[in-house]
């Protein structure tokens, strides 16, 4: 899988993905990431991609022309690599748009090729939204500075997902979300610390009640925690 993202920060992205589990994912070859400078697909002097809005309004409208730009090259890079029909996506980070979750995080990690677009300003020339990508998806009910915490957010969940990635792929079909619950509490060694002692049913080695022990325990957190999940 390749994922290119279009910021007008690039720098902020060097340490998210050189870290953990996305750098061993791109040493073993299994995603690609590449972050691209919006700016670069401007032609004037000063390198502007944003202006003021017509009909008026507080602050500044990403411009149109330089995301065309870098939509159309990144696409046809891809393509010179494999000339093939591939499963790929434009999507533009937006406090307006889709909420992001596991579900949507696992539909995007089955495409070869992803785009995120990250927003800033006010917000995009709407003929972005209208001619050049296919959604807008947020990460929350909250306003950020920029789209790039959000387009790092939505890269690792779903960089975890692809096959290979995690060694266990049981791993992430355990972790919460996968089945509208939240994760079961966990537990490790001491088994007990200040007398606070780890649930006996998880020392048992009964594997059946421990799974009927899990699966309550998930739906209790989720009553408790995430009730609209249920």
């Amino acid at each position: 899988m390749v994922i290119d993202i279009i910021t007008l920060f690039p720098e902020m992205f060097k340490g998210p993905f050189a870290e953990s589990i996305v750098e061993r994912a791109q040493n073993k070859g299994l995603v690609e990431i590449k972050i691209h400078n919006l700016r670069d697909w401007t032609e004037d002097k000063r390198k502007t991609v944003d202006d003021k809005p017509y009909g008026g309004g507080v602050g500044m409208v990403m411009k149109i022309e330089p995301i065309d730009k870098a939509i159309e090259e990144v696409k046809s890079q891809k393509l010179k690599v494999k000339n093939t029909i591939q499963k790929s996506k434009v999507i533009l980070t937006s406090p307006r748009g889709k909420m992001f979750n596991q579900k949507i995080a696992k539909e995007l990690s089955q495409l070869d090729h992803l785009i995120i677009i990250c927003g800033h300003y006010e917000g995009v020339d709407e003929r972005v939204t209208e001619h050049l990508i296919d959604e807008e998806i947020s990460i929350g009910d909250y306003v950020l500075t920029g789209g790039e915490i959000p387009a790092m957010i939505m890269t690792d969940t779903i960089v975890r997902l692809i096959p290979g990635v995690l060694e266990k792929d049981d791993a992430t079909v355990n972790e919460s979300f996968t089945e509208n619950l939240l994760e079961n509490p966990q537990y490790t060694r001491p088994e007990d610390y200040k007398g606070w002692k780890v649930p006996e049913i998880l020392l048992s080695g009964d594997h059946k009640k421990i799974q009927e022990w899990q699966k309550q325990e998930s739906l209790e957190k989720t009553e408790k925690e995430r009730p609209d999940l249920i």
